[in-house]
């Protein structure tokens, strides 16, 4: 167990104690902070205080954090497509059908079982299930992550997502025609109140979400789109995009199955039904080296099934 202490600054006064501690501890995440309120880990001037709590200037907040979990994920001889490693992180290309770290109903193939084969070592800081893992893309999203091998790398790498510094775009495949060439969604993000698998932008509790989107192609009915996220919530560009009436090609939890019975081609109907998945792809990441601090940027190009798609549908006009 390792006890952290932080002092309350006069430009932190007033901010919620589980706030301001996701702001000073970049390496955990706001739930990780009120769980550790919940479990009395948390105090001010020695005192335990709730997850609301206002903290105020010239306060003591000390934290005790639990030493890392050794991972039970198993190794497991996965071929990855690896764009870039050293000995500090490593960038992947993951396909589309792959799940990212070990959960319910996926405790193997996933993305960290085939890096524990390659790396043998990844960082502490995600826990049991989740060596290493910075970032997260959806099982049916293709395309770039970073993944920390040591915890320098992995704090250096959540500071920079926490502050919003990393860029990331997506090229996503979406129904209707946009009725300008780009734009901006800048909603609030949470559970939905009714369907727990899927996010809202309409939730009772939420975090604020930002998406920039600007159109690559039109098509007679999809559109080809650039996505660039400013924040990075669960299923952001899935719900964010189906909120403005234009869901991910493929993305049946959102509304593509819908929108798909109203296309009045056969011919394009045929093409879009029984994708398997959203025609969703992160394409791009641009971040600081964590241990170089130099800037790095990488691209992966559209993996075929998505390419194929596009192909498709641009020879039809």
């Amino acid at each position: 167990m390792k006890r952290i202490n932080c002092a309350v600054d006069t430009q932190d006064s007033g901010k919620r104690l589980d706030a301001f501690l996701a702001e000073k501890q970049s390496q955990l995440t706001r739930s990780q902070v009120q769980k550790a309120i919940r479990d009395g880990r948390v105090r001010v001037e020695r005192i335990p205080q709730k997850a609301a709590y206002h903290v105020q200037s010239g306060e003591l907040v000390e934290l005790e954090i639990s030493d890392p979990i050794p991972a039970d994920s198993k190794p497991e001889a996965i071929q990855l497509d690896i764009i870039y490693e050293d000995s500090a992180l490593v960038v992947v290309n993951k396909p589309a059908g792959m799940v990212v770290h070990p959960a319910c109903g996926n405790y193997t193939g996933t993305l960290v079982n085939a890096l524990l084969h390659h790396c043998t070592e990844l960082s502490g800081i995600g826990g049991v299930l989740r060596p290493g893992i910075v970032h997260r893309l959806d099982k049916g999203t293709s395309g770039i992550l970073v993944v920390a091998k040591n915890d320098c790398a992995h704090q250096g790498l959540s500071r920079q997502f926490k502050d919003h510094t990393i860029t990331r775009r997506y090229r996503a495949l979406v129904y209707g025609s946009m009725d300008k060439p780009a734009g901006t969604i800048e909603t609030l993000i949470g559970r939905h109140p009714q369907h727990r698998q899927k996010m809202s932008t309409a939730p009772k509790r939420g975090r604020a979400a930002v998406t920039h989107w600007k159109v690559k192609e039109l098509f007679t009915a999809v559109t080809l789109l650039e996505v660039t996220l400013e924040t990075g919530r669960t299923h952001q560009v899935r719900v964010h995009l189906a909120s403005i009436g234009h869901p991910v090609v493929g993305d049946e939890l959102y509304g593509s199955a819908r929108r798909l019975r109203e296309i009045r081609s056969q011919r394009l109907r045929d093409i879009l039904k029984g994708i398997g998945r959203p025609m969703l792809h992160a394409g791009y990441l641009r971040f600081v080296h964590p241990e170089k601090l130099v800037a790095m940027e990488f691209e992966a190009p559209l993996p075929a099934d998505f390419m194929h798609i596009v192909q498709a549908v641009r020879a039809e006009g």
